[in-house]
């Protein structure tokens, strides 16, 4: 049963352009789509919000069914959203704003759980290698975000680089997992 009446069909799940739905299954195709909104996102922050959701929109436009990858993306991504929002309320991050997060980390959280399911799958199948990268990249990652000024290190980068590098350790296994447990039922 779809989350919302017939009568209501908005095309999200109208037929697609076989091109389409094969390209956004491709490896490559979704490591630079990460790669180019991760930048966007961490540059441009505020000011590129506009761009970001435009390369949200392509991706679930480019899905042979948004309500479904939308069900699929919801739980890693409000899972990563929630952690940041314990992060920056410990005190570990500090993003300037008025709000816990920005609103460019919430989209970059959705685009990461695509990612998670479609780029990184391979590598989630491996606990141990999930583990080891979640503990070594993603750590990398908020330092480089850091850097760019998209986010201050209140406790500094060695105290931050070890709470991110337990967090991450045990989380993108987690995210694997549930982004794995999703697909089977859509």
């Amino acid at each position: 049963m779809e989350w919302y009446p017939a009568r209501f069909d908005l095309g999200f799940n109208r037929p697609r352009i076989l091109p389409a739905m094969s390209l956004v299954d491709r490896f490559w195709f979704n490591a630079v789509w990460f790669q180019a909104t991760w930048f966007c996102c961490v540059l441009g922050r505020e000011a590129w919000v506009p761009l970001a959701l435009l390369s949200v929109a392509v991706h679930f436009f480019l899905v042979e069914s948004a309500p479904a990858e939308f069900r699929r993306l919801l739980p890693v991504a409000l899972t990563g959203i929630a952690v940041d929002v314990m992060l920056t309320v410990l005190g570990v991050f500090d993003f300037s704003v008025a709000t816990l997060v920005p609103l460019w980390l919430v989209i970059l959280w959705w685009v990461f759980a695509a990612a998670v399911y479609r780029s990184f799958a391979k590598v989630g199948q491996s606990l141990w290698l999930a583990a080891v990268l979640g503990g070594i990249a993603v750590p990398f990652n908020y330092m480089v975000g850091a850097g760019l000024g998209a986010v201050s290190l209140p406790y500094g980068n060695t105290v931050t680089v070890a709470i991110l590098v337990a967090v991450w350790a045990v989380l993108l296994p987690l995210l694997y997992r549930i982004s794995q447990r999703m697909a089977p039922a859509l």
